[in-house]
């Protein structure tokens, strides 16, 4: 696949006399709860995601086993602990039981779509498509986690850029998970890049001592996302062996909301 000149990034929101709101998106690899010491415990994920304090967050490899809780049904202890909806995308079926990534959001829910982006005999993987109501205006969140191998990333990004599709629209389109591309000239973030502009890239694994940007945001318009930084904490050190990347964006009021034209 081609990657798009960089000319074609979509043009940012017009700024005029426009109202525009502030939302707070992250993206955060919980790793089942299971801490840097070993130790399974959502409490502290949801410790750290009030930290955050986001109005839209994309999990990965969240856990959602039936049993016995702490370790079972994850997404449902953390939407209760942090007060926020939450969405589930496809379940994986693994060894360990079933897993996979979620939203949580403190916006209303428009609609929903789960895609499969599992390759050959690979580890099954999923997109979780959620279009949202940010302050009376729709805003697309895409939520994923890439597979291990080189050919394996690059089938699902060619999936991710089908289920994309023209960014060139007023409504925003967010992009934010573990995309697992260790080389920061890997074709699959070219593609992302080439689409939606090249935002930064804050190393976030391992939580303890971070070397690899894992961890990415990225937001259409391209001038819509005013800044992204991974989250450290003593306790999003520990939480998990990922740390939390966090992302400002600027959206545009709702027509109701805005100033007429004089």
């Amino acid at each position: 696949m081609k990657a798009r000149p960089r000319d074609s990034e979509p043009a940012p929101y017009p700024r005029s006399a426009a109202a525009t709101h502030r939302v707070q998106v992250a993206t955060y690899n919980i790793h089942r709860c299971v801490g840097a010491d070993g130790r399974c415990d959502p409490s502290r994920i949801a410790s750290v995601i009030a930290e955050l304090d986001c109005d839209a967050i994309g999990l990965q490899e969240v856990d959602n086993t039936p049993g016995p809780a702490p370790t079972s049904m994850q997404l449902d202890f953390l939407a209760s602990a942090c007060a926020m909806r939450a969405v589930a995308g496809l379940r994986i079926l693994r060894h360990r039981g079933h897993y996979g990534n979620a939203l949580l959001t403190r916006h209303p829910v428009r609609s929903v779509r789960r895609h499969d982006l599992s390759f050959s005999w690979r580890e099954p993987r999923g997109a979780l498509d959620v279009e949202l109501d940010v302050h009376g205006r729709p805003a697309r969140f895409i939520v994923t986690h890439l597979g291990l191998t080189p050919g394996e990333r690059r089938h699902q990004m060619r999936k991710i850029l089908e289920i994309v599709g023209d960014v060139a629209q007023r409504s925003p389109v967010v992009l934010l998970g573990d995309i697992n591309e260790w080389l920061p000239l890997g074709k699959p973030l070219r593609w992302l890049h080439a689409l939606f502009g090249r935002p930064p890239a804050p190393r976030s694994f391992p939580s303890l001592l971070p070397l690899f940007a894992l961890d990415r945001i990225w937001a259409s318009p391209r001038a819509s996302l005013l800044s992204v930084r991974a989250h450290r904490s003593r306790g999003s050190r520990l939480a998990s062996d990922h740390l939390p990347v966090t992302a400002t964006l600027e959206v545009p009021a709702s027509a109701a909301a805005q100033p007429p034209d004089d």
